[in-house]
């Protein structure tokens, strides 16, 4: 198994790409702290990792909030008893345009798409380096390559993202943690409506929809499985020599 007694933190765990990810390392042999502000989806989860004969630790937190994060590892670390592995996954899609900006809606995807990240980031990486290194992925966006006309203040923080891996994968490489960065396109997940449908309407969902689809080479969203896919490797040792990567799983959309 690819991550065979590895100890692993993910974030936004309970729903769409995290749950993949969580169901799949655990079966790959990992233990997983699962992180979600969703106490009933996160339980949940747990129970069906563990009836599957993995090991997971259900976690409630908000990760909008500094403490709450700092919290969250200090109690996935107790549980587990160390860290390796870092999934820095949780997001939002935040307002859709910058005119009339509600600011507090602002500071709340800038809080969860990038502090809480550099936060997760910090207080998790003396564990990793205690236990002698590890990897940590974080997941940007093809907005994180490429500017996005739908989510301008999204791609900005998805952009921070990337800089931040690839910073973070130059400073830790000499302590043996590999740093890498996912960025999915359309995926379908329950998160992919906030980006179709910012009105709530049916028909900005089925018009933006369609022309998300249009621009992407193999014409439909990505599955979260495939997703966690590729996250596995680049968080497993088949990745070894991969850091400071900023992946691109998005059906060829940002070749073109």
């Amino acid at each position: 198994m690819r991550l065979e007694g590895k100890l692993a933190i993910v974030t936004a765990a309970a729903s769409g790409m995290g749950r993949a990810g969580c169901e799949l390392f655990a079966a790959e042999g990992a233990t997983i702290a699962a992180i979600d502000i969703n106490q009933n989806a996160v339980a949940e989860l747990v129970d069906t990792i563990r009836h599957k004969g993995g090991t997971a630790y259900p976690i409630v937190a908000d990760l909008r909030k500094k403490s709450e994060c700092e919290r969250a590892v200090r109690e996935a670390v107790e549980r587990m008893g160390g860290l390796q592995l870092l999934w820095n996954h949780a997001g939002i899609p935040g307002p859709s345009g910058i005119e009339n900006l509600n600011y507090d809606e602002y500071d709340q995807t800038m809080a969860l798409n990038v502090d809480s990240c550099v936060v997760m980031s910090g207080a998790a990486i003396p564990h990793i380096r205690a236990g002698g290194g590890g990897s940590i992925l974080f997941t940007a966006s093809s907005s994180g390559l490429v500017g996005s006309m739908f989510s301008p203040v999204y791609s900005a923080s998805k952009f921070a993202v990337v800089g931040l891996a690839k910073s973070l994968a130059v400073r830790l490489a000499s302590d043996g943690i590999r740093v890498n960065a996912l960025c999915p396109g359309i995926t379908d997940t329950p998160m992919l409506r906030g980006f179709t449908s910012r009105d709530g309407s049916e028909e900005d969902h089925i018009k933006n929809s369609r022309i998300m689809y249009e621009a992407i080479p193999m014409r439909r969203p990505g599955k979260p499985s495939e997703l966690a896919q590729a996250a596995l490797w680049l968080l497993s040792d088949e990745a070894s020599y991969v850091t400071g990567c900023a992946l691109p799983v998005d059906g060829g959309f940002t070749a073109r």
